[in-house]
């Protein structure tokens, strides 16, 4: 049983979700960053 063929979803798409999901990793580190930041060294 073979899956029908896929036509692939338009360049736009693609590139919406990439930075949408890049987007997303580069806030999460950001946030975990200060998090810790101000965990580790706490203002006086």
């Amino acid at each position: 049983m073979t899956r029908p063929e896929q036509t692939p979803r338009p360049l736009m798409t693609r590139l919406i979700w990439f930075v949408t999901l890049w987007a997303g990793g580069v806030g999460t580190v950001v946030l975990i960053s200060y998090i810790l930041r101000l965990w580790i060294a706490p203002h006086r």
